[in-house]
């Protein structure tokens, strides 16, 4: 019996390595007490039991410790989504209808379009608001002359 237990330790090894979660683990190494245990005994409802209560152990036991690893939320923005929330200079006036103008954020040269479709002028200081595709969507900061 103890060749099916190394089985099914081995089958989880793979789930787990296809898998981007970190439970079917525990599983793997449940399986792998049960298979020593199925050394002393032949009852299959013992080492069943030890395959369950030792996953089950390891799961709760273990959890909050890989939950620090692998729930990580607080991820580094990069590329486009790290100048999200940057301000900007308008170097190009911002004409909605047109989707033309340009802002200057970070030392690099983005196509903009106003929020809600408003025009912004040339020299006033936007916020970057999101990224659609090419684009950047900004709102004025402080606005150097009237917005049409």
């Amino acid at each position: 019996m103890w060749q099916i237990w190394l089985i099914i330790a081995g089958v989880c090894l793979v789930a787990e390595i296809m898998t981007v979660g970190f439970l079917i683990f525990w599983f793997a190494i449940g399986a792998f007490f049960a298979m020593i245990v199925s050394l002393f005994t032949n009852n299959l409802i013992i080492q069943t039991s030890v395959f369950v209560i030792s996953s089950a152990i390891m799961i709760f036991a273990t959890k909050p410790f890989v939950k620090k690893f692998v729930n990580n939320n607080n991820s580094i923005k990069t590329n486009v989504n790290s100048i999200i929330g940057k301000i900007g200079i308008v170097t190009q006036d911002i004409n909605s209808i047109n989707s033309t103008g340009q802002i200057k954020v970070g030392g690099e040269i983005w196509s903009a379009l106003g929020e809600n479709d408003i025009n912004i002028e040339k020299g006033t200081e936007v916020e970057i608001l999101e990224v659609k595709g090419v684009k950047v969507i900004v709102t004025p900061i402080k606005v150097t002359s009237k917005n049409v």
